[in-house]
């Protein structure tokens, strides 16, 4: 991949990914950022992300309509420590959860179109 990237430099860290989206003046607002977050429109680290209150640090890669940003941090900014989860807490049982329902299942996605007709957006693809 023939990548440029655009760097942005955070003056703290972390910041949540709908937030980066509205500081950059990629969308008009929280709730577009939001939206198009959750449709898969944006990538972090080559990957299609859709949380939308992602925490993103310095060294993190974002991508939105074809363009690249790679996040660092000033030299002023005190970097903050990063969260790893080792591993997932076991899910609680509640009555409900131990009734005899059947399991949810989860949605299929569709292929996305090459370019949204009403924003003219590009979705990410990472194959």
């Amino acid at each position: 991949m023939n990548e440029e990237y655009i760097e942005i430099e955070l003056e703290e860290e972390p910041i949540e990914l709908c937030k980066l989206l509205k500081v950059l003046d990629l969308v008009e607002g929280g709730g577009q950022a939001k939206n198009l977050i959750a449709e898969g429109y944006v990538g972090v680290n080559h990957e299609i992300c859709t949380i939308k209150r992602k925490k993103l640090y310095s060294g993190d890669v974002l991508e939105f309509d074809g363009e690249f940003f790679q996040l660092s941090l000033s030299e002023d900014a005190i970097p903050a420590e990063r969260v790893v989860v080792q591993s997932t807490p076991e899910p609680k049982t509640t009555p409900e959860s131990t009734s005899n329902q059947p399991a949810k299942s989860k949605r299929k996605r569709t292929k996305k179109p090459k370019r949204d007709e009403n924003t003219g957006r590009r979705p990410i693809s990472f194959g």
